[in-house]
C-alpha cells in the first residue's frame, strides 16, 4: 500500500519533532505501508467514519490523522498531543481535509 502526504506542511511538522520521535513516526508510517487496513492498536485507531489516527508514543505524544483513498493511505494532519482527549480544533482540521478529498 502506498502512503502519501496530503501536503508539505505535514512533512515539515514531522521533521520538526525530536529526532527519536521522527524515527518512531517514520517506523509507524512504514507499518501503515506494510499492513494498511490491518494495522490496529496500539499503532492505529479509528477516530471517525473514514478517519484514523497513527499513534506515536514516547517523550512526545504525536497523532497523525489519515484516511484510505483509492487503495492508498493519505496522511492528512498531525499534532502533538498534550491532553487525554483529541482537541476539537485538530479533529475538525482533519475532518475538513477528509471532506475536501472525498467531496462529502
Amino acid at each position: 500500500m502506498n502512503v502519501r502526504f496530503l501536503d508539505a506542511q505535514l512533512e515539515k511538522f514531522i521533521c520538526s519533532l525530536e529526532d527519536a520521535t521522527v524515527a518512531k513516526a517514520l517506523r509507524i508510517i512504514d507499518l501503515l505501508e506494510m499492513f494498511g487496513h490491518k494495522l490496529g492498536p496500539p499503532h492505529s485507531k479509528k477516530v471517525a467514519v473514514g478517519l484514523f489516527e497513527l499513534r506515536i508514543r514516547g517523550k512526545q505524544e504525536v497523532r497523525i490523522f489519515y484516511m484510505f483513498l483509492h487503495g492508498d493511505a493519505v496522511l492528512l494532519h498531525g499534532f502533538i498531543k498534550k491532553s487525554q482527549r483529541i482537541p476539537k480544533k485538530e479533529l475538525n482540521s482533519a475532518i475538513r481535509k477528509l471532506k475536501l478529498l472525498t467531496g462529502i
